[in-house]
């Protein structure tokens, strides 16, 4: 065993240090969620997508109603 993790140890390394910056990802992801951020950044006036958008679906940046074409 210890020759396995002696040859290999490169290799766990570098699946720990990705582990970790994934594990680091989710948790800001996380946070964001908690603190009512949204990636939408809340300009349906040069956003497509915002249709389907909870943050943007009533209201735009400004916190005025949308215009529904």
């Amino acid at each position: 065993m210890i020759m396995w993790i002696s040859a290999n140890w490169i290799n766990l390394l570098l699946i720990a240090v990705i582990a970790l910056i994934i594990g680091l990802l989710i948790r800001s992801m996380i946070r964001d969620r908690k603190a009512g951020k949204s990636p939408c950044g809340g300009n349906c006036a040069c956003c497509g997508a915002c249709t389907g958008c909870s943050a943007c679906s009533s209201k735009c940046a400004t916190g005025k109603p949308i215009a529904k074409t």
